[in-house]
């Protein structure tokens, strides 16, 4: 049986993934990576919680943040991973990719502003112990 994951293993296996699809960026375009430190909880359910974080990569002005998207997304599906497809409110490209660990997922997409891509991520779901309060930084 599994060890009961701990918000902390869940923050570094997100964070993980997250460096795992910044690596899929070419190196050429990357200009800075980004990764925030600190996350926050989110409930899965009545008595679970995920860890959320983000990564912004800032690529070089000229270039095409969708193909980069669109190579991504064909990394994970070809890998037998769940990726789906929409626009977000921008109409910018974005996948969404969901590993089989429940409340697990990261987003990809063109970021707020311009020559940004945003990787944003949720872990695996996992138990506070007791007496921990879920508001605030992680």
């Amino acid at each position: 049986m599994k060890a009961e994951l701990t918000w902390q293993e869940a923050k570094v296996q997100a964070q993980a993934m997250e460096l795992e699809i910044t690596a899929l960026i070419p190196k050429d375009a990357a200009v800075s990576i980004d990764q925030k430190m600190k996350g926050v909880l989110l409930s899965c359910n009545k008595t679970q919680h995920n860890w959320n974080g983000s990564t912004t990569v800032m690529v070089a002005d000229g270039t095409k943040i969708e193909p980069i998207v669109k190579a991504i997304e064909a990394h994970y599906r070809a890998n037998g991973l769940n990726v789906s497809v929409d626009r977000n409110v921008n109409e910018n490209y974005r996948i969404q990719i969901d590993p089989p660990a429940p409340g697990e997922s990261y987003i990809d997409s063109e970021g707020l502003s311009p020559n940004e891509i945003r990787i944003a991520s949720g872990s695996e779901c996992f138990t506070l112990p007791e007496g921990i309060y879920p508001g605030g930084d992680f």
